[in-house]
């Protein structure tokens, strides 16, 4: 039953302990009143119904009241006069705690219209297609109120080739989005400038540098942030990729197999300099038709289920591709965000339900049939 479902059926609510009121006096001898059950319903419509549908709730509740203690011969000054202005009483109440309610969640709707803009404006949505590259990208936070955390995602085509660096900043609130909004922009500026991968990851580590300084020393010393950064050839044939201290990305074939696209050489996470500096290593590997990248964040490989046991996203991907192809006949093949959302799922029942880190996905696909890509000038989103 989905969300919707329940609060169709819970307007019904305040209706169901009236009745039950009645059963219940009907049923028990004559000194006993449900009249305190008469005035739940007031207060249990105050969240779910308007502020006139209250009043009738509460008009309600004093006529069925007022029936069942003349019903009983009790409608008396202590007995009937006295619970009636009892539910007066709760039913203003109930009005009141509506009026609050509604305030409160019309406040709730503005701040987080404004914080949606500012996620659109820190973490933008990468375009659905660069030249024939599919893309499909996902941010689930771990905190149900928060819609941004420490993870980022950034595609982009440049003179040299499509580009796209996932990462999670070290941290929480709002000096990690701030942190994301730097890392977001250095890449997208060095991407249009720096001729190959090793020149990209340079301009990010003095982006990071500069930053440091800027804030005395901070980041130098305690923030970072893994990245994977990955290049695409421009006939699409390979995938040049740069792995600094991030989960390695998945590798998904037409034929449904997966491959853990492992570095070749281990490197810290960008933004440490200042503890020594290392070789950037570029890995290439094959990218055929019908290939699909899978980049994440540790949300991912780091998802528990009760029994402490991590999620194996390279195990389960398979299995979930073959049932959505069984439900759908073989009909068509799983577009990439299908693919994110069957995986989100997954990891959300492994883990019962709670993300317990933010969740940065990015899937890049190319088609098993492509059409040529136009000639001349890049795109930038």
């Amino acid at each position: 039953m989905n969300g919707e479902t329940v609060r169709r059926w819970a307007v019904w609510a305040p209706a169901a302990v009236i009745l039950l009121a009645v059963i219940l006096d009907l049923a028990t001898p004559t000194p006993v009143t449900t009249a305190p059950l008469l005035a739940v319903a007031p207060v249990l419509s105050a969240p779910l119904l308007s502020r006139p549908m209250i009043v009738v709730v509460g008009l309600v509740a004093m006529g069925v009241h007022a029936l069942l203690a003349y019903l009983d011969g009790t409608f008396g000054w202590q007995r009937g006069i006295s619970n009636q202005l009892t539910l007066v009483a709760v039913t203003l109440l109930a009005i009141a705690l509506n009026r609050s309610l509604r305030y409160e969640h019309t406040t709730a709707q503005h701040a987080r219209r404004a914080a949606a803009t500012a996620v659109q404006a820190v973490l933008p949505t990468p375009p659905s297609r660069l030249g024939t590259l599919r893309i499909a990208a996902r941010y689930v936070p771990a905190e149900s109120g928060a819609l941004i955390g420490g993870d980022l995602y950034a595609v982009q085509d440049t003179p040299y080739g499509v580009r796209a660096m996932v990462g999670d900043v070290r941290g929480k609130g709002l000096s990690a989005i701030s942190a994301v909004g730097i890392d977001v922009g250095a890449f997208r500026f060095a991407a249009d400038q720096a001729p190959d991968l090793v020149g990209l990851v340079d301009m990010l580590e003095e982006a990071l540098q500069r930053e440091g300084q800027r804030r005395q020393g901070l980041e130098q010393s305690e923030g970072f942030t893994t990245a994977l950064i990955a290049e695409f050839a421009a006939d699409l044939s390979c995938v040049r990729l740069v792995n600094r201290g991030h989960p390695p990305p998945l590798l998904l074939t037409s034929h449904g197999d997966v491959t853990v696209l492992e570095p070749s050489d281990e490197a810290p996470p960008l933004g440490i300099t200042s503890l020594g500096t290392w070789a950037t290593t570029v890995d290439t590997f094959a990218f055929p038709p019908g290939a699909t990248l899978l980049c994440h964040t540790d949300g991912i490989t780091e998802a528990r289920n009760p029994a402490g046991v991590f999620y194996r996203p390279e195990s389960r991907i398979p299995h979930l591709l073959e049932l959505r192809l069984k439900a759908a006949r073989g009909a068509q093949p799983v577009d990439p965000g299908t693919v994110l959302d069957l995986l989100i799922h997954d990891v959300s029942r492994h883990s019962g339900g709670r993300a317990q880190d933010d969740q940065a996905l990015l899937t890049l696909h190319r088609p098993l049939t492509e059409a040529p890509r136009p000639p001349g000038g890049h795109h930038t989103p």
